[in-house]
Order: C-alpha cells, then structure tokens, then sequence
C-alpha cells in the first residue's frame, strides 16, 4: 500500500468516520484513481471504522510536520 499527498486528498471529504467499504464506495464515486481503491481494499479489516486519513496512513504529514523548526528563526 503506498499513499502520496496527492492520492490522500482525494479522502480529505470522505464521510468520516468511515469503514473500508464506505472509503471504496466513495473513491468511486468522486471518479478517484484506481490506486486508492487498491490501497483501500489492501486494508485488514473490512468492519473497523477509521476516523480520518491518519488512521489509514499513519505517517500522514500534519501541521506540525510542516513547521519544524520555525520556532528558532528570528525576526
């Protein structure tokens, strides 16, 4: 299973929470590539419900990531 930021924003609108079959059925309705399908079909357990993106790629960047070390630039 490999994410990307790119194929992730295609999630960032899904009905979270969601399970996995509700994550696919939303992929292709939204026209998503086929890549996510396959990265969401890869998926252990069909029934569990995932609350966002973080929960299928945990190293999906956030904030924070984006800002490392801004806090010792001086103005």
């Amino acid at each position: 299973m490999i994410w990307t930021m790119e194929l992730a924003t295609w999630l960032e609108d899904a009905p979270w929470p969601a399970t996995r079959d509700e994550l696919i059925d939303y992929a292709d309705r939204i026209g998503a590539p086929l890549q996510i399908t396959e990265n969401l079909n890869e998926l252990e357990d069909p029934d569990e419900t995932y609350e966002g993106i973080e929960d299928i790629w945990p190293d999906y960047p956030v904030d924070e990531d984006f800002y490392y070390g801004d806090d010792d630039i001086e103005f």
